[in-house]
């Protein structure tokens, strides 16, 4: 796909035309990775932060939050019954938590590898290369790192480095593929400041590095922090690009047909936007995974990176079972095992 298809298919908003698109993506996933939808258990196992980025409700900046970490065996608990739900991984994800220990971290892994058929994926952040070496060689199979835009300038002014330790999550992404990991990335879609030409510069990047998981979703402000307080500018007019449901549809179709092996999720974002079928619309438009959650309800509403997540109030059994339903009504099946990328 040339960059003048991406950006024209980013601009586009005829909703005729945009079938086409649609019809495009969905082939190339059929074709690609199947009708198979995998189901990642997500588990928010810390919403303690050392970054203060400009987007982020859990960011250290945000004085507001109750801070939590969860206990191991509470995670291993989720892990368990992520197994019991059939689910193929178990995703732990938190904020940059340096109060989560390289040796506390190992330990947690080798404990879910040794007693569930789980996959187990990472999403902690900036971490140094030792913790990222001990956590593979424990048996993590997965890590999430989103360079959340290629625009070097943007990403400065909502990613502010730690001091002493400039932040190059490109690098970070090239180091876990040599560790071994299943890499991810991706971006969000309408952060104030970003034009039609970063993201189409976005998509590009997720072709050339080959990715094996690919997650986008719309910026969701939130208002305790600098983008949500409106301190930051947007891009010029007809530059700034907008963070609609319908955006992220075409970005994850985009994404789709850049990277057409690659693992997709139609994110909580999406039915954020949209709970009655944002999350069935982004699977019927190029993705192929879905992460129902399966963080206790106590501390779900504390893991707030934006505000009025969806399903913040659904058990964990309930939210597997209409995900289930839902992907069985369109005619998908649910994946089984831990879905790795095909290549």
């Amino acid at each position: 796909m040339t960059r003048d298809e991406i950006l024209r298919w980013l601009h586009e908003d005829d909703e005729h035309r945009l079938e086409e698109l649609w019809r495009r993506a969905d082939r190339v996933r059929r074709e690609h990775v199947g009708d198979a939808v995998h189901l990642r258990g997500l588990v928010e196992i810390s919403n303690h932060c050392v970054r203060r980025c400009a987007y982020c409700g859990i960011a250290a900046s945000n004085r507001e939050l109750v801070r939590y970490r969860m206990t191991a065996e509470e995670i291993v608990a989720c892990a368990r019954q992520a197994a019991a739900l059939a689910y193929g991984t178990v995703v732990l994800q938190a904020g940059e938590d340096y109060g989560i220990g390289r040796a506390w971290l190992a330990e947690l892994v080798r404990t879910i590898r040794g007693e569930t058929p789980l996959a187990v994926t990472l999403s902690l952040g900036e971490r140094p290369d030792e913790d990222l070496a001990a956590w593979r060689e424990a048996g993590a199979d997965r890590y999430l790192l989103r360079f959340e835009t290629s625009d070097a300038a943007l990403y400065d002014r909502i990613h502010p480095p730690l001091p002493g330790r400039p932040s190059d999550r490109f690098a970070i992404l090239r180091r876990l593929k040599e560790l071994g990991y299943e890499a991810g990335s991706g971006v969000m879609i309408g952060i104030p400041g970003q034009t039609y030409e970063s993201l189409a510069d976005d998509l590009e990047t997720f072709a050339a590095m080959d990715l094996d998981m690919i997650g986008v979703g719309p910026y969701l402000p939130h208002p305790e922090t600098r983008l949500g307080r409106g301190e930051l500018p947007e891009a010029p007019p007809g530059e700034q690009v907008p963070n609609t449901e319908l955006m992220t549809y075409k970005v994850v179709a985009l994404a789709r047909l850049v990277d057409p092996d690659a693992n997709i999720p139609s994110t909580t974002a999406l039915a954020t936007l949209n709970l009655e079928s944002g999350r069935e619309l982004g699977l019927a438009r190029g993705a192929n995974v879905v992460m129902p959650n399966l963080t206790p309800t106590k501390y779900r509403a504390l893991y707030e990176i934006y505000p009025a997540k969806a399903c913040i109030r659904e058990t964990a059994a309930q939210c597997g079972a209409c995900l289930r339903d839902r992907i069985e009504g369109m005619g998908r099946t649910v994946g089984s095992g831990p879905g790795g990328r095909r290549h």
